[in-house]
């Protein structure tokens, strides 16, 4: 089996654009891999080109070969661009191989340990300005059986935050306790936005509201203030999406970074790099809580993971997304209790519609993390759209 040509499909989904590649043999047998990298999407298609040459003429079942090959050839090495763009092939040589030998994915990492994940919900504020308003979705959420809400409460917060702007996160983290009630786990999410004063300050205040951790609460640049900030955190912190490969998870581990491990299957290498990742924090008794906002192809990747990894605690998950994504893949995301079941077809269990793609091109978006927009995630005026079965 030879690998023949790799098809990228850049696609807008308004709060960025899904970068899809699919990977074709000339045995018939295809496969679908993601590395959406928000905000550089043209970047990443021509680093996705750049590999091209390499996996030309290869079997796309000699995985960790070609990765090393990919990894090894490359001068410039470990950035977000060259990684996800081997992430995006990576998963896709995995979905070949799954359908070569008729199983899923997970089967070929050594067995599922599990047949369903609990997640964590992103998304389900669209569009939410007042704490009122994040209240109100938070119940709804919650009354569909969500359990566990992630969102950003810092509004325009770089660095700093005056008496006001800390005032206003507490009366919304505060709104979403009460509403979402005490059985619903709270994920505070920072954009690494924070200076590590302001960081350590945000911990002792949220501590009341007993969130399950503090995500990337400082910039990812400066490991050491990370670490500075989970020693003095009075809440576990969360970390590790943007970190790109096994060898920068080795120096974030040394440190003591974080509590729960976040790297993203579409940026760090792939599923067999976040599998050896995984190993290393279970070497630390850290729970594995992948990073995982993109699209429906990495979240397929994701899933195949949790289903294999024992030290995998929970999974995030766009709860809500744009109308036209259900047209773009036969993704078939089940909820049930609070958690989503891990789809069981070979491969990753997941095509895109080439066409479908098509008609939704790229469109430049722009970072909203500084501007107060954050939760505009959803075309004015959009519909509400839950793309899962059974909620």
């Amino acid at each position: 089996m030879k690998i023949t040509d790799i098809k990228t499909f850049v696609v807008n989904a308004y709060r960025t654009n899904f970068v899809f590649v699919k990977m074709y043999t000339d045995e018939g047998v295809t496969g679908v891999g993601e590395g959406t990298l928000e905000y550089k999407e043209q970047a990443l298609v021509g680093a996705i080109n750049d590999l091209k040459p390499y996996l030309i003429g290869q079997d796309p079942r000699q995985i960790e070969k070609h990765v090393y090959m990919m990894y090894r050839d490359s001068y410039w090495r470990t950035g977000a661009v060259l990684m996800s763009a081997i992430s995006a092939v990576e998963i896709a040589m995995w979905d070949i191989s799954g359908k070569v030998f008729g199983v899923p994915v997970s089967h070929l990492l050594g067995g599922p340990v599990r047949d369903s994940v609990r997640m964590y919900a992103n998304a389900w504020f669209a569009g939410a300005k007042t704490p009122a308003e994040f209240a109100a979705k938070a119940k709804d959420a919650v009354a569909k059986g969500v359990s566990a809400l992630k969102w950003d409460p810092f509004g325009k917060a770089y660095l700093t935050m005056t008496n006001r702007e800390f005032g206003a996160m507490l009366e919304c983290v505060a709104a979403v306790r009460e509403a979402a009630g005490d059985a619903t786990d709270l994920l505070i999410e920072g954009h690494g936005r924070l200076n590590v004063s302001t960081a350590i300050q945000v911990s002792k205040a949220i501590e009341r509201f007993h969130p399950m951790f503090l995500e990337e609460p400082v910039p990812p640049d400066n490991l050491d203030a990370l670490a500075e900030v989970r020693a003095k955190s009075a809440v576990p912190i969360a970390a590790g999406e943007r970190v790109y490969s096994q060898f920068a998870m080795r120096e974030f581990l040394e440190k003591k970074c974080a509590d729960f491990v976040q790297p993203d299957v579409s940026h760090a290498g792939g599923i067999l790099a976040l599998k050896k990742m995984a190993a290393m924090a279970e070497n630390n008794y850290l729970c594995f809580a992948p990073h995982n906002p993109s699209g429906p192809v990495a979240n397929a990747a994701s899933l195949q993971l949790a289903a294999n990894l024992n030290n995998f605690f929970i999974l995030e998950i766009m709860l809500t997304d744009v109308a036209w994504r259900p047209e773009l893949t036969n993704e078939e995301v089940v909820f049930d209790k609070g958690s989503i079941r891990i789809p069981q077809k070979p491969g990753l269990g997941i095509d895109i519609n080439e066409a479908a793609c098509l008609r939704h091109p790229y469109q430049p978006v722009q970072l909203r993390h500084y501007n107060g927009s954050l939760t505009d995630i959803r075309p004015a005026g959009a519909e509400t759209i839950y793309y899962f079965k059974g909620i």
